[in-house]
């Protein structure tokens, strides 16, 4: 075989194996960038911002088999990122307020979710869900929330919360893609209606939650 013909061919065989090489380098950025990919929740909370949040341990979940359309959804808890099963929390009608660091409207409805928790006592359990991927923010917020409302003299945060990165109790109760939105669960389980708006007052609350679950407070 001629010189030039065994240089073609070497010379092809490396193309090739450029080729290869590049076809598996990892690719680098993050991986929101044009893939729709949820990002990671926040990792390595700092413990004093979670008790700076007034959020409480979460209810532990029974022993039986979790129930309704939560039953398959496995959060975490805001205030110490354990896991933490809505599906699990049965046996008492719950409200579960959906919200958000950058909801404005959520950030009037929490304290009222605080004092109509503090009225219906344990009627019904309350809880909020931050459904939004970054957690540090939203402990963030609940912190400075619990300043003003020191200075106001109300009611402190001190709900339990759970961190939904992906909403995934937004979309178990079909609710629309907006905040702030409120799921109403009967005892066994079963969803029985969401509000996709912000409330006035306790009021509002307490008269909603009687209509759906029988609760009066």
């Amino acid at each position: 075989m001629s010189r030039p013909v065994l240089w073609k061919w070497a010379l092809t065989a490396v193309i090739v194996a450029l080729a290869a090489a590049v076809a598996l380098w990892p690719r680098g950025g993050s991986d929101s960038d044009g893939t729709g990919a949820t990002p990671e929740p926040a990792r390595g909370i700092d413990p004093a911002l979670r008790q700076a949040s007034g959020a409480a341990i979460c209810p532990p979940g029974s022993d039986s088999p979790p129930a309704g359309p939560l039953a398959d959804i496995v959060l975490t808890c805001l205030a110490d990122g354990a896991p933490a099963t809505p599906g699990r929390m049965t046996g008492a009608p719950m409200v579960l307020n959906l919200w958000a660091y950058w909801c404005e409207p959520c950030r009037t409805e929490l304290p009222l979710f605080q004092e109509y928790a503090d009225r219906a006592g344990s009627a019904v359990r309350v809880l909020t869900v931050h459904s939004d991927p970054d957690e540090a923010k939203a402990l963030s917020l609940l912190a400075a929330l619990n300043q003003d409302l020191r200075a106001q003299h109300r009611p402190e945060l001190r709900l339990p919360g759970l961190q939904d990165p992906d909403a995934r109790v937004r979309a178990a109760a079909n609710a629309p893609n907006a905040l702030p939105i409120t799921v109403l669960i009967r005892p066994d389980g079963s969803i029985a209606e969401y509000v996709a708006r912000p409330f006035r007052d306790v009021a509002d609350i307490a008269d909603t939650v009687a209509g759906a679950l029988g609760v009066t407070a």
